[in-house]
């Protein structure tokens, strides 16, 4: 194959796609690049998900090594794991299927652009464009791109620009991050995420035990009939339709009616203001 030549910069060109590998993230990125117009021809996908997966959602891309999948590209997203990444690249540099020309992001969070430093020796345009996004694995995990945020890292200018013009053209938003801080920005998106979940998760643990123990009559918070809230009335009586009740009795849905307005508020007051807006018994001391 013809070593591509590389468009002027700013000018969307429309560049054959190959991905390695067909996971959540890959397969994201692979459908909102072909709604700009670019073509993904090729991609690796291992299991039986990653296959079903890219059959669901890029019936046009045939299944290849990552060898292969590099030579009938012209554009290579390695959308691998963390652990992976450095495997894959010496792979690639070792089959020679790499050569100046090629355009290759990875997606990995921890990682910058020197781990792609053995294949920008040989010329290609290299970048790291990382989505500070979580995947389901859904046919709208495209539409999550919109307005996202990428850390965007590059050796060079060019590199610099051709990842952003990417992150662009998907609807996101590049952010320019330093080699020496990309550790620190991948552990502070991991921190923020991750514990968020299990934040949550725990809270509403909590909610719906607190909701399903039984009623007592006359416990405090109770009126006469044993009613412990409008929300929760097994016992007492309810003019709202029998619809409603039902809903009420289950304590999985009402913990999430409770804790998802304040968390939904809590999160857009600390990520305007930081930690002016805690309350309670955190800002009581």
């Amino acid at each position: 194959m013809d070593s591509p030549s590389l468009p002027p910069l700013g000018t969307p060109a429309r560049l054959a796609v190959g991905i390695v590998s067909a996971g959540r993230v890959g397969v994201a990125l692979g459908v909102a690049l072909e709604r700009v117009g670019h073509v993904v021809g090729a991609a690796t996908a291992r299991s039986e998900a990653s296959r079903d997966r890219l059959a669901r959602h890029l019936p046009g891309a045939r299944i290849a090594s990552p060898a292969e999948v590099a030579r009938s590209s012209e554009l290579i997203v390695l959308a691998v794991p963390d652990s992976a990444l450095s495997d894959v690249i010496r792979e690639l540099v070792d089959s020679g299927a790499v050569h100046s020309g090629h355009i290759v992001v990875h997606t990995a969070g921890a990682f910058g652009a020197d781990v792609l430093r053995p294949i920008h020796s040989l010329g290609a345009v290299v970048a790291a464009i990382h989505p500070a996004m979580t995947f389901a694995g859904t046919p709208d995990d495209a539409e999550h791109f919109d307005g996202c945020g990428w850390g965007v890292t590059a050796p060079d200018e060019i590199g610099q620009a051709v990842g952003e013009s990417l992150v662009l053209e998907t609807g996101g938003r590049p952010v320019r991050i330093e080699e020496a801080q990309r550790p620190l920005y991948h552990a502070a998106l991991a921190h923020g995420s991750n514990h968020l979940v299990t934040l949550i998760a725990d809270a509403l643990l909590a909610l719906e035990a607190v909701i399903g123990l039984p009623s007592v009559e006359g416990a405090p918070g109770q009126d006469a009939h044993g009613a412990g809230s409008e929300l929760y009335s097994p016992r007492g009586h309810s003019d709202r339709p029998l619809e409603s009740q039902e809903e009420s009795l289950d304590p999985d849905a009402l913990a999430s009616r409770l804790l998802g307005p304040l968390v939904r508020v809590s999160l857009e007051n600390a990520l305007a203001s930081g930690g002016a807006f805690l309350t309670g018994p955190v800002m009581r001391g």
